[in-house]
């Protein structure tokens, strides 16, 4: 485990938690989007989060039975980001709307801001939580280097 360990796992999380931020934006920003590249409504998008693979130095430690790397977090990375198909698309009566269908229903994207705001206070909290790992982190390095003085 090197010095910078902390920081670089600190680091992809708060690399995630923008990409979430972005991913959030980008819904709220298409919620009343009713017909998308693909010719459908937008549908809300999620990013999945989860564990870095482990990188060669942690390999190499743990085929080398040094125990300093292991339970050690190598930090998170967005796999991918998908559809929301499990939640139904609004649908809205406006015959009018170039958009209705032959019973004058418009299909608007399955996008709630409420429940969008509620995921990006929660993003933001944790992109403010790993900027203060990120900060105390960097303060007991610098204490470390002052130790030397």
């Amino acid at each position: 485990m090197t010095i910078f360990h902390s920081m670089n796992t600190t680091a992809s999380a708060l690399s995630a938690q923008r990409l979430r931020m972005d991913i959030i934006s980008s819904n709220m920003a298409n919620v009343d989007s009713t017909r998308a590249a693909n010719g459908e409504p937008y549908r809300r998008k999620l990013a999945v989060l989860q564990p870095q693979e482990g990188q060669f130095s942690s390999f190499l430690n743990k085929a080398m039975g040094r125990s300093d790397s292991e339970g050690a977090g190598e930090g998170v990375k967005v796999s991918r980001i998908i559809e929301d198909r499990e939640t139904p698309l609004k649908m809205v009566y406006n015959p009018e709307h170039p958009d209705a269908d032959a019973e004058g229903y418009v299909a608007y994207p399955n996008v709630d801001p409420l429940r969008e705001m509620v995921d990006l206070v929660s993003a933001t909290r944790s992109y403010e939580a790993n900027v203060t790992v990120f900060n105390a982190s960097k303060s007991m390095m610098m204490k470390a280097l002052e130790i030397g003085k």
